[in-house]
């Protein structure tokens, strides 16, 4: 599987990136994980959001969100990370995280970020320098913990 990474300012995606975008966030977010919640949450068209897709020729697989440190009050914030189910298990989710890094830098250098990760994955971020930033939560009926990286 050959993934093209494209990173774009939310007023660059078109409707059909901007469809599958939400399509592909749906499917594993409430649908496959039977969490019913507000997905669409009014952050993907403002500030300086940026989305990060992983395309396997037409079909989106893999994605984040990169929320911009003026509007989240200091931080970059990475959310909504997610991978196609069809496209698990050939370490895409890995690829994922060191594109979104690399955005972060590109976007804003040297900026700490900060994710809430749903708490059976505080190990796999703390591979890339994230660290536990609070006590765990519940979100939407789902343990999380926020992590940060400086």
């Amino acid at each position: 599987m050959t993934i093209e990474w494209v990173c774009k300012h939310h007023t660059d995606l078109g409707k059909e990136q901007l469809y599958a975008i939400l399509q592909l966030r749906t499917e594993v977010f409430v649908v496959e994980q039977k969490c019913p919640y507000q997905e669409v949450d009014g952050r993907d068209l403002e500030g300086d959001t940026c989305h990060l897709m992983g395309w396997d020729g037409d079909r989106l697989v893999a994605y984040l969100r990169l929320l911009d440190p003026v509007s989240q009050g200091g931080d970059v914030v990475i959310g909504r990370v997610v991978i196609a189910e069809s496209s698990r298990g050939n370490r895409l989710g890995h690829e994922l995280m060191e594109q979104g890094l690399k955005q972060a830098q590109r976007y804003w250098p040297d900026t700490p970020i900060y994710l809430s990760a749903q708490a059976h994955l505080q190990t796999y971020y703390a591979h890339y320098g994230f660290n536990v930033a609070g006590e765990p939560y519940l979100e939407d009926g789902i343990p999380h913990i926020g992590m940060r990286r400086v």
